[in-house]
C-alpha cells in the first residue's frame, strides 16, 4: 500500500524518488561547484567595510600645542558631528596635524566618505588661518598590496635600482586587475643646486631670487592658437629643463649689465636625491645564497573583487619575462610577499580536507553499514560544498581564510542527515520486495524527516546569534555566520532529494528471512558492541555514580586548566604565516645613520636564524603595509629614527615550528639586540583575526583641566603596571621623547632696516638646512 503523503517535503521526496530528476541535480550541482571554485575570488582576508580616513593637515610654523588647539581639536568637534561616526582622534606635531575619522564597522563606504567631503566643504569659512592645506586619504582593505616584488643588487646603489624600479612598475601596470602601485626605498633622479654664498654676495643676489627665476624659466603652456592660410596653428609658449645643462646655463639675474647664470653662482649635481631612507634586501640561510644589496620594493595591490590568484600570478609571469629579457644582470628580484600564493593555498587545503572528509565518512560507514552505503553519504558531501559555492559566488562572498574555516567546520555536521536517512532506508529495504521498494523509501524518509528539520533548524539557531557581533569582529566572521548555516541547510536538501533516490537504487535487499533480525535492533553488531560497555553500567547504581563521578571530575579539571592558565582561551588560533615583521623605534631626534646601526645588528642577527628566507629592511620608512598594518596605521610611520623589517620564514610545509612559535623564540635575543642601541623593538604577527591596535590597549584620559604633561605622567604609570603583569611584551606607547631644538629668533627691527623680513630669513634657512624644490 501506498504510504499516505502528509507535508510538502514528503511530496518533495516523493517527486525525486519518482524519476531521473536527480541525476540532473547531481551533475548540475557538480559542475557549478567546479565553476564557483574556479571563479569565486580568493584572497587572504575577508573584505571587512570600514570607512576610515586620514586627514592629512599642515600648518606651517604652529607649534604642536597650537595645531592642537586650533586645528585638530576644532576639526574633531566638526567630524563627530557627521552621522556614522563612531571615533575621531588626532595626532598633532609642530606643523601638522593627522586626524583620523572612522565610521561605524558596515556604514557604506562611498556614503560615509561623500558626508565626510561635505563637511570639510561646508565648513570652509571657518577653516583656521596659517593652514597651508590638507587632505583626506581614505583607507580600505584594498590598498593593502598583495605582492611585494623586491629588487636588489650587490653592485648598483639605490639611485641605480630606483631607476631599473620605475620601469617595472610602469609595465606592471599593464597587470590586469593590479590596482594601486607603488616604490619604497630608493633615491630617485634629481638635479640639485649648491649655492655659493660668496659668488651670491659678490653678485647681490639671494636664495630667493634664485628660486623664482628658476620657476619661471621652466616654464610652458598652451597660449592660444592663430589662423592663418586657412589652418589654426596652436601657439605653445617656452619649455620646461630637459637636462642638468639648460639648468647650469639658466639666466638668474643681471649685475652690472652683464647676465649672471646659474653656473656663476652654484655646483649644479645631476643624480640621486639626498638619502632620506636607507633599503637593503639580504637573503637569508633558508635561501638560495648569494649576496644582498639595496633594495627597492614593488608593491602592487589588486581591484575590489578582483581574484587575489589571479593577480599575484599575473605579477610572477610579467616579473619572469622581465627578469629574463629586460632587468639588468647584476639587478636580481626576490617576491617577499604573495597573498594569492597563499590564499590558493588555503583552497586546496579544503580540497584536500573535502577528499580526506569522503574518506573518512567511507571508511566509518564501511565498517559499520557496508560500502554501499558509504558511498551514498560520501556523495552528499562534495553535492553539499557545490552548492554552498554556487550559493557563495551569487552573494558576492570570496574564498578566505573564515570562509574557509566555516566549510571545513561544517564538515562534522553537514553528513548527519545524509546518514539519518540513509541508515532508515537501509533498515527498511531489508527483506523488502521489489515492487514495494519505492514505498519503503518514502515511508522511511517520512519517519526521520522531523528529526532532520529539526536538527537542521537548531543548527542554524545556534550560528544566528554571529550576525549580531558588533564591532570590526562582526563583518570579519560574517562569512561564518552565513556559510555553516548554509552548508547544513544545503545538506538537507540533498537529504531530501539526492541521497533518498541515490540509496534506492543503490542499496542491496535482502530476502524475507533477513527481515526480522534486520528489524531488531539487538541483532545487530553495533548494539552488541554497545551492549558491553553500558549494560554493567545500567545495571548496578555504585557503578552509575561511580561514572557520573569521574566524568564531573574530569569536567571540573578542564575548567581547572583554562583557570589556571595551562590551556590559553583564544577565539581563533594563531595562524601559521609565512612572514613577520619586526618594528624598531630609537628616541625621537636620533639620526638615520644611528638608526640604521641599529639596524644591520638586528640584520646580522637574522642571518643566523635557519627559518629566514631572506630579510627586507626600510630605514626611515615604513615597508608596504599588511592587513594588521591598516589599521594600526604603519603607513603613518615616516621619520629617521624608525625603522622597519619584514622577515620571509621559509613555507610552513618545510618547517617544524610555527611562526608563532618563531617569534617567541626570536624576541628575547632582539629586545637585547635593541636595548644595546637605546631602541624600542615590536615583533609582529599578522593576528588570526581581524586587526586590532594592540592586545592590550590602554587609554589614559583626563579632565579639561589637566595638562598634557599630566596624562603623560599617568601615562608612565599605567605603563609601569603593564610590565609588571605575566605575560605582558613589546610595550610602548604614543608620547613622543623630547627631541633638542633650535629656535632662530630674528631681529626684526634690524631685518626690516636692512629691507629683510622675517619670512625672507625663513626661507633662507629652510633652503639652507634641508632644500627647497623650485619644480
Amino acid at each position: 500500500m501506498k504510504p499516505e503523503r502528509h507535508g510538502f517535503l514528503t511530496g518533495v521526496v516523493d517527486a525525486f524518488l519518482g524519476g531521473n530528476l536527480s541525476i540532473l541535480v547531481i551533475i548540475v550541482s557538480l559542475a557549478m561547484g567546479v565553476t564557483a571554485l574556479l571563479l569565486t575570488p580568493r584572497e587572504e582576508e575577508p573584505q571587512i567595510v570600514v570607512p576610515v580616513a586620514d586627514i592629512l593637515i599642515s600648518v606651517p610654523g604652529a607649534s604642536a600645542e597650537e595645531v592642537e588647539q586650533l586645528v585638530a581639536s576644532r576639526l574633531e568637534r566638526m567630524l563627530q558631528q557627521i552621522a556614522g561616526v563612531e571615533y575621531v582622534y588626532s595626532a598633532s606635531r609642530p606643523g601638522e596635524a593627522v586626524v583620523t575619522v572612522r565610521f561605524f564597522v558596515g556604514e557604506d563606504r562611498e556614503a560615509s566618505l561623500i558626508k565626510l567631503y561635505n563637511q570639510i566643504q561646508q565648513n570652509l569659512d571657518r577653516v583656521t588661518p596659517g593652514i597651508a592645506g590638507w587632505l583626506v586619504k581614505p583607507i580600505e582593505i584594498d590598498d593593502v598590496p598583495i605582492v611585494m616584488v623586491t629588487l636588489y643588487s650587490p653592485t648598483l646603489d639605490s639611485h641605480a635600482l630606483h631607476r631599473v624600479a620605475e620601469e617595472v612598475a610602469h609595465d606592471l601596470e599593464r597587470v590586469r586587475n593590479s590596482a594601486r602601485i607603488t616604490l619604497h626605498g630608493g633615491a630617485p633622479r634629481q638635479v640639485q643646486v649648491y649655492l655659493d654664498p660668496e659668488r651670491l654676495g659678490a653678485y647681490r643676489l639671494s636664495p630667493g631670487q634664485i628660486a623664482g627665476a628658476l620657476q619661471a624659466t621652466s616654464h610652458h603652456r598652451q597660449s592660444g592658437a592663430f589662423e592663418q592660410a586657412d589652418t589654426v596653428v596652436a601657439v605653445e609658449t617656452g619649455t620646461f629643463f630637459q637636462h642638468a645643462d639648460e639648468v647650469a646655463n639658466a639666466l638668474v639675474g643681471l649685475h652690472e649689465g652683464r647676465p649672471v647664470y646659474l653656473r656663476d653662482v652654484a655646483e649644479i649635481r645631476d643624480g640621486s636625491a639626498e638619502a632620506e631612507t636607507y633599503s637593503r634586501f639580504l637573503p637569508g640561510p633558508a635561501a638560495d645564497p648569494g649576496p644582498g644589496g639595496p633594495a627597492v620594493t614593488i608593491a602592487v595591490a589588486k581591484k575590489q573583487g578582483s581574484n587575489a590568484v589571479t593577480v599575484a600570478r599575473d605579477v610572477h609571469r610579467a616579473m619572469e619575462e622581465m627578469a629574463a629579457r629586460r632587468l639588468p644582470e647584476d639587478v636580481r628580484y626576490a617576491i617577499t610577499r604573495d597573498y594569492g600564493e597563499t590564499a590558493n593555498d588555503k583552497v586546496n587545503n579544503l580540497v584536500q580536507s573535502l577528499g580526506l572528509a569522503i574518506l573518512t565518512v567511507i571508511a566509518l560507514i564501511a565498517l559499520t553499514m557496508g560500502w554501499r552505503p558509504a558511498i551514498i553519504i560520501a556523495l552528499a558531501v562534495p553535492l553539499t560544498y557545490s552548492l554552498t559555492l554556487m550559493i557563495n559566488l551569487w552573494l558576492g562572498f570570496t574564498i578566505n581564510r573564515v570562509t574557509l574555516f566555516a566549510l571545513i567546520l561544517a564538515l562534522g555536521l553537514l553528513v548527519d542527515d545524509p546518514i539519518v536517512g540513509v541508515e532508515n532506508i537501509y533498515r527498511h529495504l531489508q527483506g523488502c520486495a521489489p515492487e514495494h521498494r519505492r514505498q519503503r523509501v518514502l515511508h522511511a524518509m517520512t519517519e526521520v524527516m522531523p528529526p532532520i528539520v529539526l536538527s537542521t533548524l537548531a543548527i542554524i539557531a545556534s550560528f544566528l546569534p554571529m550576525l549580531f557581533i558588533t564591532g570590526m569582529m562582526g563583518p570579519y566572521m560574517r562569512p561564518m555566520a552565513y556559510n555553516v548555516p548554509l552548508a547544513i541547510v544545503m545538506s538537507t536538501v540533498v537529504a531530501l532529494t539526492v541521497t533518498p533516490w541515490v540509496a534506492s537504487r543503490v542499496l542491496r535487499q535482502t530476502g524475507p528471512a533477513a527481515d526480522a533480525e534486520a528489524r531488531d535492533i539487538h541483532g545487530t553488531r553495533s548494539y552488541r558492541m554497545y551492549a558491553r560497555v553500558v549494560a554493567p553500567l545500567l545495571d548496578s547504581k555504585a557503578r552509575a555514580r561511580i561514572l557520573l563521578a569521574v566524568m564531573a571530575g574530569l569536567f571540573g579539571f578542564s575548567v581547572l586548566l583554562a583557570l589556571t592558565g595551562r590551556v590559553p582561551l583564544k577565539m581563533l588560533p594563531f595562524d601559521n604565516k609565512n612572514e613577520l615583521q619586526v618594528l624598531v623605534d630609537l628616541p625621537e631626534g636620533s639620526t638615520l645613520e644611528a638608526t640604521d646601526a641599529a639596524v644591520r645588528d638586528l640584520e646580522a642577527f637574522l642571518q643566523t636564524v635557519p627559518e629566514v628566507t631572506g630579510t627586507l629592511s626600510l630605514v626611515g620608512a615604513a615597508t608596504p603595509i599588511d592587513f594588521n598594518g591598516l589599521v594600526r596605521q604603519y603607513y603613518l610611520r615616516q621619520g629617521p629614527h624608525l625603522a622597519d623589517l619584514r622577515l620571509n620564514l621559509v613555507h610552513h610545509t618545510r618547517r617544524r615550528m610555527g611562526s608563532h612559535a618563531i617569534g617567541l623564540r626570536l624576541r628575547s635575543d632582539l629586545r637585547e639586540i635593541a636595548d644595546r642601541h637605546g631602541a624600542v623593538v615590536k615583533l609582529v604577527e599578522v593576528p588570526p583575526g581581524p586587526p586590532v591596535l594592540a592586545t592590550v590597549v590602554a587609554e589614559v584620559t583626563g579632565e579639561p583641566h589637566h595638562h598634557y604633561e599630566d596624562l603623560i605622567a599617568a601615562a608612565r604609570i599605567v605603563k609601569g603596571l603593564l610590565a609588571e603583569e605575566d605575560g605582558v611584551v613589546d610595550l610602548d606607547d604614543s608620547v613622543e621623547a623630547a627631541a633638542p631644538r633650535v629656535t632662530f629668533v630674528v631681529d626684526r627691527e634690524k631685518a626690516g632696516r636692512s629691507g629683510i623680513s622675517t619670512a625672507d630669513v625663513a626661507a633662507v634657512m629652510e633652503t639652507a638646512l634641508q632644500g627647497t624644490p623650485v619644480g
